[in-house]
């Protein structure tokens, strides 16, 4: 079932949200919609690591956030909603050095007032690196 409120949600309608954002400056990048999942991946790179040259886990934070943000906000019609993450967590279980972070992003609940979405961050040769929950709250525009 496809979740988005545009059906035919492509990842360059969400890459468009980037400029100017800390995601832009990091090099955070959509490169694919599912009917209900989201891909993104982060380059392990300079703006990236941590001084032992790993990827920094506010890195992964940012990746996880910027997935499961962007998800809800594509869920809802944005004439009537805004949506705005309220909590985050993240367990890091393996260094990535190089190359690419993969992150996926899937619902755990779609409700009227509150998203709950999982973020599974994997490196290039798809080995789970870091799990991450982030809720969102779903608001009323009322006059924004």
């Amino acid at each position: 079932m496809n979740i988005w409120h545009n059906k035919a949600l492509q990842p360059h309608h969400i890459n468009a949200l980037n400029p100017g954002t800390l995601g832009e400056h990091i090099g955070l990048e959509c490169t694919e919609v599912g009917d209900d999942y989201l891909v993104g991946t982060l380059p392990v790179d300079h703006r990236t690591v941590q001084p032992y040259g790993l990827l920094h886990g506010g890195a992964s934070c940012v990746l996880a956030e910027t997935l499961g943000s962007v998800a809800s906000a594509m869920v809802v019609d944005h004439e009537k909603y805004m949506t705005l993450g309220i909590e985050i967590n993240a367990n890091h279980l393996r260094a990535i050095k190089e190359g690419k972070a993969i992150g996926t992003c899937r619902p755990l609940q779609l409700g009227k007032t509150l998203h709950v979405w999982e973020i599974r961050i994997c490196d290039e040769r798809n080995r789970l690196c870091c799990v991450s929950r982030l809720t969102v709250m779903v608001k009323e525009r009322k006059g924004l």
